[in-house]
C-alpha cells in the first residue's frame, strides 16, 4: 500500500456508527476501566460483547481441551463445511492480554470460518495478571503446534494461518516470529491477519497523544493492560512482547500479512510501522486503513443492548475472508 503521511492517517470526523456508539457509553456512564479491577472489567466488557442474540451460524461448533506442558488449552473449533479439507486459521481474541475469551470474540470466529471458508480455532489462552507475560505466548504457540500438528483430527491440513485482534493480534504475530526462530519442527505459517495489533510496548507516537481519551480504547487503559500483563516493565523490551523490535532477520521469515488499522486508535501509528517494517523485509503486505474507525471495532458487528452497533465491522470481516481464501489459493 502507499502509506498515507502522518497528518492523513485520522478522517476529520469519527464513522457515525463508532461516534453514536461512543456517545451511547457517555450516555450510561461508562466506567474508566484504567479504575476497575481485572474481575471488574473483564465483567463490563464481557457483558458490552456477549448479546443475547443468535449467533451467526457455522456447521459445526465444537471445544476441546488441548494437552500442553502442566496445563490444559481450551480451544472453540469452527468448521464451516465438515465434508472437505479446509485451511486451519489458529485466531487469539483481543482483550489487552487481561479480558476477553472465547464467547465475547464468538462472532469474529464465526465470520472467519465463513467468509474465509476455513476451520476456525479460537484459543482461550492464559491471561494476566493471575498469569503474566510470557504466559499467553506460551498458549498461543502451543495451540498453533497443535492445530499443525493435528490437522486431521478437526478436519483440517490445507493450509495454516495465525489471525488476531488488538492483543491477539500481537500473539498472532508472535506465533509467527516464533516459528521462524524455531526453525525444525516449528507450524509452518503460510498467513497472518492481524487486525489493530499491538506491536511495541511504547506510548510515544502521535497516535497515543491524538487519540489518548474519548475513543474506546484509551492511552490509561493500553497503560493499564500493559501493567497487568507485564511481570516487569523490562518484558516491554522482550521481541515476545514487542513484536516491532524484531530484528530484520526474523521479519523477512515471516508470511504474508494481511493488516487492518483505524484512525482513531492510539495504536494506530506502531501498526503502521510494524507494516513498514515488513515491508522494508519484502514481506507482502495487504494493509487496509479505516481512517474514521475506532480500536476493536471488528467485534462491535452486535453489542449488547442498548449499544448501536458499527456497520464497519461486516466490510472488514468481509475483507478477512476474502484476504484468507486468496492466502490458499
Amino acid at each position: 500500500m502507499s502509506t498515507p503521511p502522518i497528518d492523513e492517517r485520522r478522517a476529520t470526523e469519527l464513522d457515525p456508527d463508532a461516534q453514536a456508539l461512543l456517545d451511547k457509553l457517555v450516555d450510561v456512564d461508562a466506567p474508566d476501566l484504567s479504575h476497575l479491577s481485572p474481575e471488574q472489567a473483564r465483567a463490563l466488557l464481557g457483558s458490552l460483547f456477549t448479546p443475547d442474540v443468535e449467533p451467526e451460524p457455522v456447521a459445526t461448533v465444537d471445544e476441546r481441551k488441548i494437552r500442553a506442558y502442566a496445563r490444559d488449552i481450551r480451544v472453540r473449533t469452527y468448521d464451516p463445511n465438515p465434508g472437505r479439507n479446509l485451511p486451519a486459521v489458529v485466531y487469539f481474541h483481543g482483550g489487552g492480554w487481561v479480558v476477553g475469551g472465547l464467547d465475547t470474540h464468538d462472532g469474529v470466529a464465526r465470520s472467519l470460518a465463513n467468509e474465509g471458508d476455513c476451520v476456525v480455532v479460537s484459543v482461550d489462552y492464559r491471561k494476566g495478571p493471575e498469569h503474566p507475560f510470557p504466559a499467553a505466548v506460551e498458549d498461543a504457540y502451543a495451540a498453533t503446534k497443535w492445530v499443525a500438528d493435528n490437522a486431521d483430527k478437526i478436519g483440517a491440513g490445507n493450509g495454516l494461518a495465525v489471525a488476531g485482534e488488538s492483543a491477539g493480534g500481537n500473539l498472532a504475530t508472535v506465533v509467527a516470529q516464533m516459528a521462524v526462530e524455531k526453525g525444525v519442527d516449528a507450524p509452518e505459517i503460510n498467513h497472518q491477519l492481524l487486525f489493530y495489533p499491538v506491536t511495541d510496548y511504547s506510548f510515544d507516537t502521535r497516535s497515543y497523544e491524538e487519540n489518548a481519551d474519548g475513543y474506546f480504547l484509551t492511552t490509561r487503559g493500553m497503560v493499564w493492560f500493559w501493567n497487568h500483563y507485564l511481570g516487569d516493565d523490562i518484558d516491554g523490551a522482550n521481541l515476545r512482547a514487542s513484536p516491532l523490535r524484531a530484528p530484520e532477520r526474523i521479519l523477512t521469515e515471516l508470511p504474508t500479512t494481511t493488516l487492518f488499522t483505524g484512525g482513531y486508535d492510539p495504536l494506530r501509528d506502531e501498526q503502521f510501522a510494524y507494516a513498514e517494517a515488513l515491508e522494508a523485509a519484502e514481506v507482502s503486505v495487504e494493509h487496509t486503513h479505516y481512517d474514521d474507525m475506532i480500536h476493536d471495532f471488528a467485534n462491535m458487528r452486535r453489542l449488547a443492548d442498548p449499544f448501536p452497533a458499527i456497520e464497519a465491522a461486516d466490510d472488514v470481516r468481509k475483507r478477512a475472508g476474502e484476504a484468507l481464501q486468496k492466502a490458499f489459493e
